[in-house]
């Protein structure tokens, strides 16, 4: 209840109002979908990198790439790459891991915009309910005549609620749309760091096997 109108009220004199608290859910469900995509592909870097290095000292790059398949992250499908196409010459196995490393942040990024826009333009459309709000107190305090206040009241509250649920639902959304890109930024230079151990790894192995046939050679 708010200055003597409900909530409910407001919902139906104020389709500006509808579109905020439409805003509000669908910003509710993007936070939610995020962390949990965030805590289902959370992986230790440094414990998975000793992992395939350990697997692929031995020559065991079958098991590292079924370990990959298996957790099934962003991290585990870049390395995923590498190790699939470690025959190749490793410049073209680095470009292919860059290559993988953008598509997941794409993934990682998703529906992130929605969260921005509604965190910039949230408030705007706030200002839009209480400029209508305030225009109606007008119209209403000209038809009243000497009713006064509680011939207004309405348009008051509509202009007051409007602006104040538009921040609601803007400071949020702008808060967790740089918690989640953070959260982006720190996968991302998780999957640059690992790419560039498997190359180390890789480059190793290659120079092992080089120098094994010069032996016998």
């Amino acid at each position: 209840m708010i200055a003597g109108i409900s909530l409910v009220e407001l919902m139906k004199i104020s389709w500006v109002f509808d579109i905020l608290l439409a805003c509000s859910v669908l910003a509710v469900a993007v936070m939610l979908e995020r962390l949990w995509h965030f805590r289902r592909i959370k992986l230790n870097p440094t414990q998975f990198m000793e992992r395939i290095r350990a697997s692929a000292v031995q020559g065991k790059y079958e098991d590292a790439i079924n370990f990959c398949t298996y957790h099934n992250t962003p991290l585990t499908n870049v390395i995923k790459v590498g190790l699939s196409n470690r025959d190749k010459l490793p410049d073209n196995i680095s470009e292919l891991m860059e290559s993988a490393r953008m598509l997941e942040r794409i993934t990682l990024e998703r529906f992130l915009g929605v969260l921005g826009t509604l965190g910039n333009s949230a408030p705007f459309i706030g200002l839009l309910g209480t400029v209508i709000g305030i225009i109606r107190a007008f119209k209403l305090l000209e038809v009243a005549g000497s009713a006064g206040p509680t011939a207004v009241m309405v348009g008051i509250a509509e202009a007051l609620v409007t602006t104040a649920m538009g921040l609601f639902v803007a400071i949020p959304c702008a808060i967790m749309f740089n918690y989640f890109m953070n959260k982006v930024k720190n996968f991302y230079t998780e999957m640059d760091v690992a790419s560039k151990e498997l190359m180390v790894i890789i480059r190793e192995n290659l120079h092992k096997k080089q120098l094994a046939g010069e032996i016998k050679q």
